[in-house]
């Protein structure tokens, strides 16, 4: 997908310096002198995707234990719980979409980003009944639309009214869980429902549910990866063999999309074909945080700042951990 070259190619030194900074990494910890390494602890929290594999495969916890680093795991239903979890210290680094983090430093949160992956327009949709009338986005004015508060649907649904031509005030949010929303979703009492995968996959499967509009051509809805400011600040090297790791899954389910499928339903829980149908559409590659990538960033944090859905103006470099090319 024409995705992957466009966030390589402008920023492919970055990516080399980065690459090597990994690699380093890699080689001081086969260097045997890691027997005297004080105690770490990774604690990760993580949601349906390439973290729930990173889990699953258990290579994460081997790459780690020579810097005597141990990880603790916890799942999330949406990003907004888990950069909650950020704040008050209980997790270390984690994955997420666009707009949750805006809400996390909007509150105070220690927030560092640490990578990106590239742009996934296509893994979130605006989804309604089967045999809906909505045919069009103008026709959701005013009607029930159910989606996580704070997450990157949020965005999504406030650039595809502005597209339209309409107003903010003629959108009637309904704000949901994923599975709260699938449950109101499947019982009627919302007109449409805005997710990403793999529930939006999941839906379209099992409820018949039909894409409305998904995010080509709207909003990017990158992924990212963040941790703390100070657990960056302490642990670079912990957090390079991490990247490390999700970019050789990154590059190996790009390569095995029918076996990364049938990796992916068994993690999950999900029918095949529901995880066949969101590899389809992924978008893969990881690449390190540029001032470009904290650009469109800043361009969601204004939007919000606008609407009066954070308090305050935040500047996105001040969660540019490490520093940024």
């Amino acid at each position: 997908m024409h995705q992957s070259s466009e966030i390589m190619t402008p920023h492919s030194s970055a990516r080399r310096q980065w690459i090597q900074a990994a690699a380093a990494t890699v080689l001081a910890t086969s260097m045997g002198a890691w027997a005297q390494a004080p105690a770490r602890t990774l604690r990760i929290g993580h949601q349906k995707g390439v973290l729930s594999v990173l889990k699953s495969r258990g290579t994460l916890e081997k790459r780690l234990a020579p810097l005597n680093v141990s990880i603790k795991w916890t799942e999330f239903a949406a990003g907004p719980v888990q950069l909650e979890a950020l704040n008050v210290g209980a997790i270390d680094f984690g994955d997420v979409g666009e707009a949750p983090p805006i809400f996390a430093q909007a509150a105070g949160a220690p927030l560092a980003y640490v990578a990106a992956t590239v742009p996934r327009p296509a893994a979130e949709a605006v989804l309604v009944p089967k045999g809906s009338a909505v045919k069009t986005v103008a026709d959701l004015r005013g009607k029930k639309i159910a989606l996580n508060k704070g997450s990157n649907v949020h965005y999504f649904i406030v650039k595809l009214f502005e597209k339209a031509g309409l107003p903010y005030s003629d959108l009637n949010l309904v704000y949901l869980p994923p599975a709260d929303a699938r449950a109101a979703f499947e019982k009627g009492s919302v007109d449409a429902w805005v997710i990403w995968d793999p529930f939006l996959a999941a839906a379209e499967k099992t409820l018949e549910a039909r894409v409305l509009a998904d995010a080509t051509g709207v909003v990017g809805n990158r992924g990212y990866y963040f941790s703390s400011l100070d657990y960056v600040a302490k642990n670079q090297d912990v957090l390079n063999l991490v990247i490390d790791e999700i970019n050789r899954i990154d590059q190996w389910g790009a390569a095995n999309k029918d076996a990364f499928g049938t990796e992916l339903a068994g993690i999950w829980g999900l029918p095949k074909p529901v995880a066949d149908a969101s590899v389809g559409r992924q978008a893969f590659g990881t690449a390190p945080i540029t001032k470009a990538i904290l650009a469109e960033q800043q361009q969601i944090a204004d939007t919000f700042f606008q609407l009066k859905l954070i308090p305050k103006k935040i500047n996105l470099l001040e969660a540019a951990g490490a520093g940024i090319a």
